[in-house]
């Protein structure tokens, strides 16, 4: 029998997410981002279930090509870039649009020979200073963008914002207000929000809304799941118990030591661990569910294992069903007592994981 770690994608949960999207910007195009093998949720898998968005986003042209295997010519856009003038070559060969954000890529797009139409989306940065064209220089920019002459679609003006997450803060808002008073006057579409952007920020949803992590029911608000925004998990992280002990009261378990038994208790085994891509910094008391009940995990995550404690469940038995995240079990939950957020946890599940389709 194969390893009973599993990650079941609900794909009709894609679907309600991207309903739920449109629905909070209802005047937006929406752009699915499926970077990092649809944010661990498997690339062709995902494109196919988002086939009503209205473009994919990609974070290299290797991602392109898988899409543009599947037969799908739906628009990509290409949210880094390029880096080489022969990159470019690819892109028209893929049919991709591409964000230009730095002077070296204006000067490649200069000096190309080519003149065939390229749609590009113009990133200036407002103030997560990550990537994006400085704001005082945007009406240069959007002069050389222009000069260069190509038919085809007009470019599309956008920006990322840093702390869109938080609700309360101002940052936000005066990202807004920069990016506007920059662009003021000048004609094309703009592109602002990010997820968190479309669950708190609706004043910026624009010609086109750039959402990931909503897509996969996800959220990275502080204490708060997908769920709370009318968001559905798409995926379901479970195992199985293949063990159950009986340790003594004060025995220490697991690597380090570092729980020990308040009691005569029952631990079970599961067959999964960091190998997995189960975070190895979650901490005793980690919650999953057994027989859709809260039990915690015991002491430290090894590579392929994890342990269990069943002092809640009297009945659980070897082969029962462990779910580590997913519906009745946000994901955001497992992140919080690990530190992290539920987007490293979906992008870091291992190949060894086998995946189905629900």
């Amino acid at each position: 029998m194969s390893r009973p770690a599993c990650a079941t994608i609900h794909t009709d949960a894609l679907q309600h997410n991207l309903a739920e999207v449109r629905r909070r910007a209802p005047s937006s195009r929406v752009m699915a981002v499926v970077k990092a093998d649809g944010y661990g949720h498997g690339l062709e898998r995902v494109a196919q279930a988002l086939a009503a968005a209205d473009a994919f986003g990609v974070a290299s042209i290797a991602d392109a090509e898988r899409i543009r295997a599947t037969g799908s010519s739906k628009p990509i856009v290409l949210l880094s870039g390029f880096f080489e003038p022969e990159d470019l070559r690819l892109i028209r060969r893929l049919g991709l649009d591409t964000v230009v954000h730095d002077e070296s890529q204006l000067e490649m797009l200069e000096a190309d020979p080519d003149p065939s139409p390229l749609r590009l989306w113009v990133k200036f940065d407002s103030g997560m200073h990550r990537l994006g064209f400085p704001l005082d220089k945007a009406r240069a920019v959007v002069e050389r963008v222009h000069a260069l002459g190509r038919p085809g679609p007009a470019p599309v003006w956008m920006t990322h914002f840093a702390r869109s997450d938080e609700f309360d803060a101002p940052a936000t808002a005066e990202q807004i207000r920069r990016f506007d008073a920059a662009l003021a006057g000048i004609p094309g579409e703009r592109s602002l929000s990010n997820s968190a952007a479309v669950l708190g920020w609706p004043q910026a949803s624009r010609d086109w809304v750039r959402v990931g992590g909503a897509l996969y029911g996800l959220s990275v608000v502080a204490g708060r799941s997908g769920a709370d925004f009318g968001l559905q998990p798409a995926m379901s992280l479970s195992s199985r118990l293949i063990a159950i002990n009986e340790v003594q009261a004060g025995e220490a378990v697991g690597y380090g030591g570092t729980w020990r038994a308040p009691a005569t208790t029952r631990l079970g085994i599961a067959a999964i661990g960091y190998g997995d891509g189960y975070p190895r910094h979650a901490p005793s008391g980690t919650p999953v569910l057994i027989h859709g009940r809260p039990a915690r995990i015991a002491g430290r995550v090894s590579m392929d294992l994890l342990a269990i404690d069943l002092a809640d469940h009297p009945e659980a038995r070897v082969g029962d069903a462990v779910l580590l995240w997913g519906p009745g079990l946000p994901v955001e939950a497992v992140a919080e007592a690990a530190g992290t957020i539920g987007y490293e946890l979906t992008c870091g599940i291992t190949r060894r994981v086998r995946f189905i389709e629900a």
